[in-house]
């Protein structure tokens, strides 16, 4: 079979009077979608300089335009430049230059933060008179003449940034249109179905996890224009939604809502993501009547691994064939975890490494103009993908961390994903972090920041720790913060390094600390 395009996927929808995109209380069918997207096309080439990257700065939440934007680049071959809004000043504008941007769409939410920074590029406004007359003047522009295939660049998008400044990350019309097909025919998706897509379409799950696999099979968009816990459930049933991505925490979020008895009377059937802890998978799944599928992913997407049937508890799942976890140093398989008689990792320090594809790149198509953080990513032939993992003897995997979230405790290496795991445990926790700040001596001592319900106390967390029969004594908080919120990207991954550069302080919270070889926090 062909790698497909974008381009083609969006044109086999012309003709198609179904519904194709839904926003509040607007609706186009497919053609319409199809339409609006030649118009987007026609005005990017005449807005786009010839003698320069095609790209576009899109900084926008997920309101129709975007998508439509999206479309135009598609058909015409030119780029979308997700930007950030989290993201401020010298830091926007740096991003907007590494990505060769010619030119930003906004509106009214976002255009203050463009305001006053040397951009060197025209800024468009939605509600402004020069975007109206584009629209109008390209309103009846025909499908473009254009040379689109598979590797043709359809978006640049950039990583979370929480181990450092965000890359730009290639991203070509199969990226997208080959996970698209490949989810919508693994869940069943078509014309039937309803797409809540809310998480941020300058983000790649977004993209990857919903616009695609919708477009991919004609499964009608519903568009939020930003999540809201509150919000997920009355969108599920104005749209009746029987599909639904995510990243990060949503589902943690969401079931922190108040539960009703009738939160199962919708129509959901599938949820999509990654980063979701078991608690939530299981609880969201039980409570909304509906699965939940998580799978392991990235932004690059060169490193998968997928939840099978009746995989451990805290395991990632099953990685695909050539993704191994490695040594970084001796680049070496590193042995099997060995678990004690009560699941405790016996052989952490040996047996976590890093989550590599050994069979070279995957889906990974490199960065924009970084050829020091593709060297980085791409060693030895293989794809280093920065996350440590351990595996067992049945070959499931085990989320550790980022290569960054390495302790140094007491002589040995210890990681952050697993104690984090621990903590989860505690009906009281709805969120943890774990991080290292430096020892007195020499080393790290481990912190942890946690959100939490009423019901948690220091003599409740040492009293829970303390029954905890795989938890090394070497990996018991020293510092433990208690904060109403965990600092985040705009796709709710926690910035660790945020809270670690605080070192141990309360900060917005309550800080409780333990003696070096005492066990009770006060």
């Amino acid at each position: 079979m062909n790698a497909p395009t974008v381009r083609d996927q969006l044109l086999a929808r012309a003709g198609d009077h179904s519904p194709g995109l839904l926003f509040e209380d607007r609706s186009w069918t497919y053609d319409e979608v199809v339409r609006e997207s030649c118009v987007r096309a026609a005005v990017l080439e005449t807005l786009l300089p010839a003698d320069a990257p095609p790209h576009l700065g899109v900084l926008l939440d997920n309101v129709p335009e975007f998508s439509f934007l999206l479309g135009g680049a598609a058909l015409g071959g030119h780029v979308v430049v997700g930007l950030n809004p989290t993201r401020r000043g010298a830091s926007l504008a740096a991003d907007v230059a590494r990505a060769d941007v010619q030119a930003i769409v906004t509106d009214s939410s976002y255009v203050d933060l463009l305001e006053g920074l040397d951009l060197g590029v025209p800024v468009l406004p939605l509600d402004c008179p020069d975007w109206g007359q584009l629209l109008e003047e390209h309103a009846d522009a025909p499908v473009p003449d254009a040379e689109v295939g598979p590797n043709t660049l359809l978006m640049l998008i950039f990583t979370s940034g929480t181990s450092g400044d965000p890359k730009a990350v290639n991203v070509t019309q199969t990226k997208v249109a080959h996970p698209g097909r490949f989810l919508s025919e693994r869940f069943g998706l078509g014309p039937g179905d309803v797409a809540y897509l809310s998480m941020p379409m300058f983000h790649s799950n977004a993209i990857m996890a919903g616009w695609g696999p919708a477009l991919a099979s004609g499964t009608t968009m519903a568009l939020a224009r930003r999540f809201s816990a509150s919000g997920f459930l009355p969108d599920v049933r104005r749209y009746r939604a029987t599909y639904a991505n995510y990243v990060g925490k949503p589902l943690t979020y969401v079931m922190a809502t108040p539960e009703q008895p009738d939160d199962a009377d919708n129509t959901l059937r599938l949820v999509f993501g990654n980063e979701a802890n078991d608690r939530d998978i299981e609880g969201f799944g039980r409570r909304f009547g509906c699965t939940v599928v998580d799978s392991y992913s990235s932004t690059e997407n060169a490193v998968i691994v997928q939840r099978v049937p009746e995989m451990p508890p805290g395991s990632l799942g099953r990685p695909l064939d050539g993704v191994k976890v490695l040594d970084p140093e001796t680049m070496a398989e590193t042995p099997d975890a060995e678990f004690g008689p009560h699941g405790e990792l016996l052989n952490a320090q040996a047996a976590t490494g890093e989550l590599v594809n050994t069979t070279g790149a995957g889906a990974f198509a490199g960065y924009y103009k970084d050829p020091d953080a593709e060297s980085e990513r791409m060693r030895s032939g293989m794809y280093w993908s920065g996350d440590l993992a351990y595996r067992d003897a049945d070959g499931f995997v085990y989320f550790a961390g980022r290569t960054a979230d390495w302790l140094r405790v007491d002589g040995e290496n210890l990681a952050a994903a697993p104690v984090e795991r621990i903590l989860l445990r505690h009906p009281a926790v709805e969120e943890a972090a774990v991080y290292a700040v430096p020892d007195d001596a020499v080393g790290d001592q481990v912190m942890a920041a946690l959100v939490v319900r009423d019901g948690l106390d220091p003599a409740g967390l040492e009293e829970f720790l303390a029954a905890q029969p795989d938890l090394s004594p070497r990996a018991w908080p020293r510092f433990v913060r208690v904060v109403d919120t965990l600092p985040r990207t705009a796709t709710n991954k926690v910035l660790k390094r945020s809270l670690a550069a605080e070192g141990p302080v309360a900060g917005d919270g309550t800080l409780w600390t333990r003696e070096a070889r005492g066990t009770s926090y006060r």
